[in-house]
């Protein structure tokens, strides 16, 4: 397995693509376009929903592109494990209406093992319980045993659709093996454990049915591929790594915040944790800010200022004084800017938009932390809604970051009874517009 940066991987996937009819695009921004369900960009299919819809006609019927991601669903993972984040890219190609599995599960197999090198005995495979088409192409065509193809559920192999009605379909994954001692106990295997040994590097999806109101599953007349691989996720595996960051995606981020923190890598869990969310959520604001997102209390903009704050904590708790996040956009900027040059151009306007942003936050973040100091060591095993609303409103604490801090000490946060403060706040606020035009 040769070593390959980054950006190797990156060009060495979209010319592989090209090379067989795809038409390479850029990636979108990640501000949704005419997409009123979509707060941000989170998947490599995401820009191409009017063209899978049918809504849209696609500018060809083979597409290639490394889209920018962002997701939070789960950010308390991130920084905790070694390969969640906010921000990442997601390489993808995808036929509409054109060719389906025969054709890119071959190519899946020929771009990891011939390009990339991948030794053929670390990969595994698995299926939809009911794909004896994808079964029979992965063991006849391409030639994996069948004990190394497993058939999984639903949860695992299928997807969608988006809402209750839409197009769907069983996916295939492919999953590499870091080695024996990864294993999480002696009978550890792909087929029941998501343990940190085995890495889902592609999922090929086959969008070959429509699921109706009855509840349905039709088959669709226009069959469509839609497959992502995670960037990081393979440089990881290129690289010889067992952890995302410490790729050449994120290690000269990683090194900039020990250099700022004074801290080592690799030598206090806890620290480790601070010093991976500082590195990760640098890298994602800077790509956020850099399409036209800013700090708010709404929508994509309330997502960029929480991601933002939980980095300034975590920043505090190493010692850093705010504000400090901006000093990292260089190093981020640095980094991206041969794949994605806009970053460059808006390196200025990202060092601003942060460093503002900090700025904003210490003002009240030392008060807000007082609050919720005396809140966590009042014997209490749970911080009221109105508690929670109150740090959000008066100090600028995300819940999300509040219910981080209190779990972190065993205590729950009151999620309803914060929502019905919201609520209660946005109705007087309503009545108040109402009450000023009338007047």
């Amino acid at each position: 397995m040769k070593y390959m940066t980054g950006n190797e991987i990156r060009e060495k996937f979209l010319k592989f693509f090209q090379d067989r009819g795809h038409l390479m695009l850029p990636s979108a921004s990640l501000i949704p376009q005419d997409d009123p369900t979509l707060l941000i960009i989170g998947a490599g299919m995401a820009p191409f929903k009017p063209f899978f819809t049918g809504k849209m006609k696609p500018p060809a019927t083979r597409i290639t592109t490394c889209q920018k991601c962002v997701r939070t669903g789960d950010i308390e993972n991130v920084g905790r494990t070694a390969r969640h984040h906010t921000y990442f890219e997601m390489l993808g190609n995808f036929s509409f209406g054109d060719y389906f599995k025969k054709e890119v599960i071959p190519w899946s197999w020929e771009f990891l093992t011939k390009e990339l090198g991948l030794p053929s005995d670390k990969l595994y495979i698995t299926i939809h319980t009911e794909d004896d088409e994808a079964f029979d192409i992965w063991h006849n065509k391409v030639g994996i045993p069948a004990e190394k193809i497993f058939r999984k559920g639903k949860k695992d192999n299928f997807w969608g659709p988006v809402s209750d009605v839409g197009s769907c379909g069983p996916c295939s994954e492919i999953h590499y093996d870091l080695g024996e001692d990864m294993k999480c106990s002696d009978d550890c295997s792909v087929a029941t454990c998501e343990c940190d040994r085995w890495v889902e590097i592609w999922n090929l999806v086959f969008t070959e049915l429509f699921k109706d109101k009855e509840g349905n599953y039709l088959p669709l007349e226009k069959k469509n591929v839609d497959t992502g691989m995670g960037l990081e996720r393979i440089a990881m595996v290129v690289q010889g790594k067992t952890s995302t960051f410490e790729t050449d995606l994120l290690t000269p981020i990683l090194n900039k915040v020990c250099e700022m923190t004074g801290k080592k890598y690799k030598q206090d869990n806890k620290t480790d944790i601070s010093l991976r969310i500082i590195t990760d959520h640098a890298r994602c604001v800077s790509f956020m800010i850099s399409d036209g997102i800013v700090p708010g209390n709404e929508g994509r903009n309330y997502v960029l200022r929480m991601i933002m704050r939980r980095a300034l904590r975590h920043g505090k708790m190493l010692g850093l004084e705010l504000p400090f996040l901006y000093n990292i956009v260089d190093t981020v900027v640095d980094n991206y800017k041969e794949a994605y040059p806009e970053l460059d151009e808006n390196r200025q306007k990202i060092k601003d938009v942060i460093k503002k942003e900090e700025e904003k936050f210490k003002q009240t973040l030392d008060r807000g932390q007082k609050l919720l100091d005396d809140l966590l060591s009042d014997g209490s095993k749970e911080i009221s809604g109105e508690n929670a609303f109150k740090l959000y409103d008066t100090y600028g604490f995300p819940l999300e970051l509040t219910v981080e801090i209190a779990q972190e000490k065993g205590i729950s946060v009151d999620e309803e009874g914060f929502k019905k403060c919201m609520k209660e706040q946005k109705e007087r606020a309503k009545a108040a517009a109402q009450k000023i035009i009338l007047t």
